[in-house]
């Protein structure tokens, strides 16, 4: 039997026109991308803590999620939908920013810990296990940690949100795979070439 597909879609940021541009909401930036491809209303859900948003892809129903409680208190909006529609681990992604990644790489893979990113922490903690699949998006490093906060609450430069674009746009048609649980076949076409 195949593995049971995504049914959850998060993607990490934080709200308001602030920080729409900036790094940081690189997760955002593929939810709306998908909601959008497949004409679907983001709608504020204050029960879920965030916006939450409806699409048919194929003959599965998915959900995408943009939490609404600022980066560092992700879990508790993706806890509060998973806890509500009944979502096993294993049947979530979450969409991120990663600065170990240069811009435009992408990384798909399941479990593991949080390698410093707060949102992803949070996530692991609110669920209580870290075995949901996450799709580490890469925006490269500024090269000095004391500028990290700085650099991913800036925009990315015209060259590096071009790169970032095209592994959106790369992402985003891998959405059918990893719908029917086809993890290894969305994992090389990710990894490929990039």
């Amino acid at each position: 039997m195949p593995d049971p597909g995504i049914r959850l879609i998060v993607g990490l940021g934080n709200p308001g026109a602030q920080y729409e541009s900036t790094r940081h909401n690189a997760g955002f930036w593929l939810v709306e991308r998908i909601a959008e491809r497949h004409r679907g209303q983001f709608r504020n859900e204050s029960k879920f803590h965030g916006m939450l948003c409806r699409v048919t892809v194929g003959s599965a129903e998915v959900r995408l999620l943009k939490p609404a409680t600022f980066m560092n208190h992700s879990g508790r909006a993706v806890a509060a939908v998973v806890r509500y529609f009944d979502i096993p681990p294993e049947q979530i992604l979450v969409a991120y920013d990663e600065l170990d990644l240069p811009p435009g790489r992408l990384r798909l893979k399941r479990g593991g810990g949080h390698a410093g990113h707060n949102g992803m922490r949070d996530t692991i903690a609110a669920l209580g296990s870290p075995e949901f699949w996450r799709l580490r998006i890469g925006i490269g490093h500024p090269g000095d940690k004391q500028q990290v906060v700085a650099y991913v609450l800036s925009r990315a430069s015209g060259e590096e949100s071009a790169s970032i674009d095209e592994a959106l746009d790369e992402a985003e048609s891998s959405l059918d795979e990893l719908i029917e649980g086809k993890f290894q076949l969305a994992m090389n076409r990710l990894h490929s070439g990039r």
